[in-house]
């Protein structure tokens, strides 16, 4: 089991890694869009590249901010719970949100599908969507694995 959960620990550093590596590209290129811009020579795409990039971030960050627990949730209600209290309803919203993240996942990867049919791509540059949407629909999976092993460690008394 420890070496599942170090896999899925490496993975979703990886996947932070790509996340972290698509917001800097994204600072570079709007910094440097605004300032040849100015001198009126704008970059061709930059919004497409930006939208694609922001996709990326978001998705590819969700699971290591789960597995490091960065999330805002309200302590208020679980300071009052006993500790099975607690783990009931850490239980509860962790399949909550797997059920959220396996619909979330299966959509992007329909979504996908129908993409790649249609052959649909950005206006400007004709960057396909379908990768996004596939890796986005990767990374939806990969969260459902942290709400699981973060199940796993509250039922054994690992997760507080």
């Amino acid at each position: 089991m420890e070496s599942l959960y170090a896999i899925l620990l490496r993975v979703s550093r990886i996947l932070t890694h790509i996340g972290c590596a698509a917001l800097t590209f994204m600072m570079f290129l709007t910094v440097a869009d605004v300032l040849l811009r100015a001198g009126g020579h704008p970059i061709l795409g930059t919004y497409e590249m930006v939208a694609l990039s922001l996709a990326i971030v978001i998705g590819f960050t969700i699971p290591m901010v789960s597995v490091r627990r960065g999330h805002v949730y309200m302590e208020i209600v679980l300071d009052r719970l006993s500790k099975k209290g607690k783990a009931v309803m850490n239980t509860f919203t962790r399949v909550l949100c797997i059920l959220l993240f396996i619909t979330i996942g299966y959509t992007l990867f329909a979504i996908g599908n129908e993409f790649h049919r249609a052959g649909e791509v950005s206006s400007t540059l004709k960057i396909p969507f379908y990768p996004v949407a596939y890796f986005v629909g990767f990374c939806c999976i990969v969260e459902c694995l942290v709400f699981i092993f973060d199940i796993v460690r509250i039922w054994r008394g690992e997760y507080e």
